[in-house]
């Protein structure tokens, strides 16, 4: 039997000049659909108190299998459209899984990866 092994995703995306509330309006549609997708344990948009541009959508899953197959859903071809529309400036996406400590400090062969970005 596998064990089923948290995971997590991070996007911190960039709004181009002046572009910003609308990218925020647009994110914010993610919110729903996206807590109630198969396996997600919690989702958030959050934006930057420090850089007005910034922004932040971040997702935890039950496991990978999960958030692949959200991955695979409609909502992420907002990204697309907001790359292709030039409303985002930048898109750095990353996805994590928990770690022991001894993965943590270098004694084991598995680590966090980054998916896209």
């Amino acid at each position: 039997m596998s064990t089923q092994i948290p995971v997590s995703h991070m996007a911190f995306v960039r709004a181009r000049a002046g572009r910003s509330a609308e990218l925020g309006a647009r994110l914010s549609a993610l919110i729903e659909p996206s807590r109630s997708a198969p396996g997600c344990l919690s989702f958030s948009l959050q934006h930057s108190q420090c850089d007005p541009e910034l922004w932040l959508v971040s997702g935890f899953w039950a496991n990978q299998q999960a958030m692949t197959a959200y991955f695979g859903t409609p909502a992420m071809e907002i990204f697309a459209e907001l790359v292709q529309e030039l409303v985002v400036n930048s898109l750095d996406f990353h996805t994590f899984k928990d770690v022991s400590a001894d993965q943590a400090r270098g004694q084991s062969g598995s680590w966090v990866h980054k998916m896209a970005g």
